[in-house]
């Protein structure tokens, strides 16, 4: 095989086989289907189509998907497309396992997934099926993009021979003597057929053609034997629609190097242009009686054609029948002339199997994750109905803390490591870059997990700010947290920034954010390293199971907030300036405050370890991540300065009283 022409501006060549005839396309698929992947770039891949849709080969170009660029690395990736080899665009491929009424014999074709990667592996299905459709559509015309039909059985009609011939079952062409002759005319051959020109008006050729598949077709053709034997071949062969030649005259239709089994060297079929394979099925041909007499005595073959490869027997076909001439004696030159017969089939016999569509990726997506789903919604409703009606109540709690040490556990088990919903700024950026270019976020909708985590986020900057989930649903944030209580316990010495580099350091997250847009816009190709300044890849999507540097700087990351609390998230992380950002469109301030809060009492912002309360007493929410310490502190009359005062003025008034 080799490459041919380009045919289009969209990336599709023609595929040559060794003889320099076309065999098949080769296409790129982001010029026909440029769906964006998680990076907002789309995905390309290299598919190699033969005539019949069948893919040959699925070879992935370029993508910039994070999962696989530094993640899980590019070798599942790859392996992902060796499944579609063999496969052709008339089968119903999805991605995923089955499910429901799926099963062994179902008509669908599932491909695995790549585990940590699917919604990134939906995407480049999808692009490739767009793609290859699309080619079959507009370069392959005599490509089905859906499947054959076939005999429909429970069609039984009595039919005669006069009734096939009469309703244009059979397919019959003749021809003289002279009229081959006059297509050799002019050639090198065309005084080699001494009988032509001696008898110019016998006839040469004379071709019946019928399709006995349909049995009510068959019946009245073969004998019963033949019928039984026919019946017997189709019920092994269940995809071959068995084809029926005679030739009566002196053409015939092998020639004598023709092996059983195998293609008549004389006939070929084709359909819409497009080459149909078909051999002999090597059945005993055994007619009807009733049948005129010049049938039982011609030669005649039951040919087979697999109805997968592309053959649709309810639509017009075409016979192409050869005829060669020699001349010469010895090492004689071949010369030949096709003769082409047309031949349909009133689709009455045919049935056609019910076109299972493949559900929208987006259903295929919420179904392989319903269990997750439910388990992350009950707990985003518990989350968001404690923090909304009785937030000042769980702050209080005797075991406040043991509660938001398990719920931050969860978030790091069940939706971070197991249903790897850590949210990240590669989905912020490729939304923007989707929406700078004018495409679909349909994305998103491959990974409805995160998605349900983002809505809930977003849901969140209304009603807290930030706090939502930079403070409960981050994943390597619940990490550091619980690293700073391990340095609390080892009794390490805590760092305590000054307010004045507090201030500027939190400024620091704001240029990494404009350090990856700049990179997106100008060198979108290696935004999948830069995006690497997040450790979330490394703690959470591989489990630290990654190259020594990643893993260097992810549990250096850990370890530094033993002694600095939350050091990443407060200074470093571009995701925390999205939310920062995306917390400006709060609605309230939800954190309580008196009037003595700043002005005496600093007590809340010498306790803030966010260092989210100013000297004023004033929350800022851009910074805050919804601990509750402050909370706590304001509804304890042991701990809140004013309250204290306000207790003991109480006592000494009623002690003053009482004297």
């Amino acid at each position: 095989m080799e490459l041919g022409e380009r045919v289009n501006d969209q990336g599709v060549w023609q595929l040559l086989n060794s003889g320099g005839a076309e065999a098949g396309y080769v296409l790129e698929t982001e010029p026909m289907a440029p769906l964006p992947g998680f990076s907002g770039a789309p995905i390309n891949m290299l598919v190699t189509l033969d005539l019949n849709g069948q893919f040959l080969d699925v070879k992935l170009i370029s993508h910039n998907e994070p999962i696989f660029v530094s993640g899980l690395g590019q070798a599942p990736f790859h392996k992902f497309f060796e499944q579609y080899r063999g496969h052709s665009i008339h089968d119903s491929l999805v991605v995923g396992t089955p499910y429901g009424a799926g099963s062994d014999g179902s008509a669908l074709v599932y491909l695995d997934g790549v585990t940590k990667a699917t919604a990134s592996v939906r995407i480049a299905h999808e692009s490739l099926l767009a793609a290859a459709l699309q080619v079959a559509r507009e370069k392959m015309g005599g490509v089905s993009a859906g499947p054959p039909a076939y005999p429909d059985r429970s069609v039984d009609e009595d039919l005669t021979w006069d009734d096939l011939v009469a309703q244009g079952l059979v397919s019959r062409t003749t021809l003289s003597n002279a009229e081959i002759d006059a297509r050799f005319a002019d050639t090198l051959w065309e005084d080699d057929d001494p009988e032509a020109q001696e008898y110019p008006d016998e006839t040469f050729l004379d071709f019946w053609i019928v399709d006995l598949g349909p049995p009510s077709i068959a019946r009245a053709v073969l004998s019963p034997s033949g019928f039984d034997e026919l019946q017997s071949f189709m019920e092994i062969s269940t995809s071959d629609e068995p084809i029926l030649v005679i030739e009566t005259a002196r053409h015939g239709l092998v020639t004598d190097e023709f092996v059983r089994n195998t293609a008549p060297d004389l006939l070929s079929m084709e359909q819409g242009g497009f080459p149909i394979a078909m051999r002999d099925s090597d059945i005993f041909v055994e007619l009807n009686d009733a049948l005129p007499e010049e049938l039982h005595d011609g030669a005649s073959l039951i040919l087979r054609t697999d109805r997968r490869l592309g053959f649709d027997p309810a639509s017009e076909w075409t016979m192409n029948v050869k005829t060669l001439r020699e001349h010469g004696m010895f090492q004689p030159e071949i010369g030949s002339a096709e003769v082409a017969i047309n031949h349909s089939t009133d689709a009455r016999f045919f049935a056609r199997p019910e076109v299972i569509k493949p559900s929208p990726p987006w259903l295929d997506a919420l179904r392989n994750r319903a269990g997750d789903l439910a388990v992350l919604g009950v707990f985003l409703v518990g989350l968001i109905a404690v923090l909304g009606l009785s937030l000042n109540r769980l702050a209080g709690h005797r075991h406040y803390t043991p509660i938001r040490l398990g719920i931050l556990a969860f978030v790091v088990g069940f939706i971070g490591w197991w249903g790897q919903g850590q949210l990240s700024i590669a989905t912020p950026l490729g939304v923007t870059r989707t929406l700078a270019e004018g495409g679909s976020l349909a994305f998103l909708l491959y990974d409805p997990f995160s998605l349900a985590i983002w809505g809930v986020t977003i849901l969140g900057f209304v009603l807290w700010g930030r706090g939502l989930f930079c403070g409960w649903l981050c994943p390597f944030g619940a990490m550091q947290e619980f690293a700073h209580h391990i340095g609390r316990l080892l009794r390490l010495p805590q760092i305590d920034v000054s307010d004045v580099w507090d201030d500027r350091l939190k400024w620091l997250k704001y240029g990494v954010l404009l350090v990856l847009l700049v990179v997106l816009f100008t060198a979108p190709a290696r935004l999948d390293k830069a995006i690497e300044v997040e450790p979330f890849k490394t703690a959470i999507t591989t489990f630290f199971i990654r190259e020594w540097y990643y893993v260097a700087y992810a549990v250096g990351l850990l370890l530094s907030s033993m002694v600095l609390f939350k050091g990443f998230c407060r200074y470093v992380c571009p995701l925390g300036a999205v939310m920062a950002i995306g917390g400006l469109i709060r609605t309230r301030k939800w954190i309580d405050r008196r009037g003595e809060c700043g002005s005496p009492c600093q007590l809340c912002k010498v306790k803030c370890a966010y260092g989210a309360i100013a000297k004023s007493g004033e929350i800022q929410y851009s910074e805050c991540f919804g601990c509750l310490d402050c909370v706590t502190i304001h509804d304890d009359d042991t701990q809140c300065v004013p309250l204290i005062i306000k207790a003991r003025r109480g006592r000494n008034l009623h002690g003053v009283a009482a004297e």
